[in-house]
């Protein structure tokens, strides 16, 4: 965190006797991988934390041990896994599950940028972003923070400021009249003397105005979406555009009326979903929601609460030693024993959830708090919007290649063969192959990003198309590749249904002969196949016998990394295929 954003003056205010200080530092560290975008030397993040190498080295190997970082050859890379520190808070609020379809529609319509955001202190940080594919694209990522008085959600969220808060922005102002405490936006002074009176008038209208307030082109349309428990602003919706599109007078004109149409469709889903009956059954214990187990190989998977977290950390313990700070692995499980049915919790339900006794998650809280994270009122604890600002924002723009680069990288390395991921494209009759980690050979399978392959001839392309059966788009006639080829299409139509039973495709020289290959589907949260992921070889190399026994185990246990990682990247964002 910059000196002078948001949060900052709490950070650095004495820290509670009963404070973690290791779950500090770790925090510390993952704000700067943050700022930094996603990736830092251990020797940069020595410097950008004031940590010692030993202590850095500590925390990494605890976050890679956790899944919420990479340590690739002399780098630390945030992992996707991290996000679901952010789907956490998302998830308690409750407001992307209930909006996010009204605003990618709005979007679509309009054909313009549709943001969500919440306010944090005295900025306005974002929950969702519905952006258009242009040459001059809006750049801001879920989880990026703003300053208040260069937005257009900021007046509306400002009208309801307390005294306390508008000093609070009076002293980050003067400490940092250019706003280099938001690194998401350029830093710019002097033009913001007039927020008071634009909050003011955002009050008596009940919208507002971005007139390129971030910078020079940018225009932006806000209206705020009211809790109807209380009438407060529990979110603002916007509507961003360029000047070469739009005036702000033609946002006023054109845009605000469906705006506030579509916000008014969002407070009606928001009123819905808060009359829904409630289930007669008894409270259940809180529960995580990514708890972990422990597999034989030492590695992370979804597992059932409390004693899986508790068996994780002292196998931790037990195996890495010093090198595993535990206090730190359990302060930031505590961020995940909230979520959606979970957004308040009391010390007692915190505990429960992380099987932690009441005095450690006591501590962990108390931590969280200092630094502005958690909030309490009333014995009650809840998320702030801050969690999101742990990695969110560079993890929110990954695509799918990006998350499974690095596990094909280790599957390659593992069967010492090819390893590649491709999507259905061409209207489903071909392969794209996306990402891929080939083998130093002097005989090795040649393919290129981007290479596009017929479907029906190749591993990756039969166990995508087995996904859509029965309806399975097949070229007329199926040409012949090799004489090995399979061009009968019953003959094929029965091949994809003994691929979809069995989960693999086997392909043996029917795309070239020599080549033999071996794919499995990758499946996004909901079931739907959304890409494939193969090892490809000289047949010479293995039989089709040993690429079943040798390659697929290890085949599939890749595939499974990328499709948890791909669970949490997408829980409340579409993940891009290419």
């Amino acid at each position: 965190m910059l000196p002078n954003a948001p949060g900052a003056a709490a950070a650095s205010a004495p820290a509670p006797a009963e404070a973690v200080a290791p779950l500090m530092r770790g925090i510390t560290v993952l704000r700067r991988l943050t700022e930094a975008d996603g990736t830092l030397s251990p020797s940069a993040l020595e410097k950008a934390t004031g940590l010692a190498r030993s202590t850095v080295d500590r925390i990494t190997a605890t976050l890679a041990r956790m899944g919420y970082v990479r340590l690739d050859g002399r780098d630390a890379v945030l992992a996707p896994r991290l996000m679901e520190l952010g789907n956490a808070y998302l998830a308690a609020i409750r407001l992307p599950r209930l909006l996010d379809a009204h605003a990618d529609a709005l979007a679509d319509e309009l054909d313009e940028s549709v943001s969500l955001a919440v306010r944090d202190q005295d900025g306005v940080r974002f929950i969702h972003q519905a952006t258009r594919r242009r040459a001059m694209s809006l750049s801001f990522r879920i989880g990026d923070l703003l300053p208040a008085e260069r937005t257009a959600p900021g007046p509306l969220f400002a009208t309801e400021w307390e005294p306390a808060d508008w000093a609070r922005w009076r002293a980050r102002r003067t400490a940092d009249p250019e706003g280099r405490g938001f690194p998401a936006v350029p830093p710019r002074a002097g033009a913001y003397d007039d927020f008071e009176d634009r909050t003011a008038e955002a009050g008596a209208q009940g919208w507002a105005l971005d007139d390129q307030l971030i910078e020079p082109g940018l225009v932006a349309v806000s209206v705020p979406v009211r809790d109807p428990r209380t009438g407060r602003v529990a979110c603002v919706a916007s509507v961003v555009s360029h000047t070469s599109r739009h005036t702000t007078d033609s946002l006023r004109s054109t845009l605000l009326p469906r705006l506030r149409a579509t916000v008014a469709e969002m407070e009606r889903e928001l009123r819905e979903s808060t009359t829904l009956p409630r289930s007669t059954e008894p409270p259940r214990p809180a529960r995580l929601p990514r708890s972990r187990e422990l597999t034989g190989s030492g590695e992370l998977t979804e597992g059932t609460g409390a004693l899986g977290l508790a068996a994780w950390t002292g196998a931790s313990k037990q195996e890495l030693g010093r090198e595993f700070v535990e206090s730190l692995a359990r302060g930031l499980t505590v961020i995940t024993s909230f979520g959606e049915g979970r957004a308040a919790l009391t010390l007692t339900e915190v505990a429960q959830a992380t099987g932690l006794a009441r005095a450690t998650a006591r501590r962990a809280l108390i931590t969280l708090e200092h630094l502005g994270y958690v909030e309490s009122y009333d014995r009650v604890f809840r998320l702030t919007p801050r969690v999101l600002g742990l990695g969110f924002p560079p993890l929110s723009m990954l695509p799918l290649p990006a998350i499974a680069a690095p596990h094909l990288a280790e599957l390659s390395a593992r069967v010492h063969d090819s390893a590649s991921l491709a999507v259905l494209t061409g209207g489903a009759e071909e392969v794209q192959y996306t990402a891929r980690v080939a083998t130093s050979r002097i005989m090795s399978v040649n393919i290129t990003l981007g290479t596009r392959l017929p479907a029906y001839a190749t591993s990756l392309g039969r166990v995508m198309l087995a996904d859509l059966l029965p309806e399975v788009p097949l070229p007329e006639p199926l040409a012949p590749l090799t004489p090995y080829t399979v061009t009968d299409r019953r003959e094929l139509l029965t091949l994809l249904e003994g691929v979809r039973g069995a989960g693999y495709a086997l392909v043996d020289g029917e795309l070239e002969e020599g080549l033999r290959s071996i794919a499995v589907p990758v499946r996004e949260r909901g079931g739907r196949v959304v890409a494939a992921v193969n090892v490809a070889m000289h047949s010479s190399r293995r039989s089709v016998e040993e690429c079943v026994a040798e390659v697929l185990p290890e085949l599939r246990a890749a595939v499974g990394r990328i499709e948890g990682e791909l669970a949490v990247a997408g829980m409340f964002r579409r993940v891009p295929e290419v």
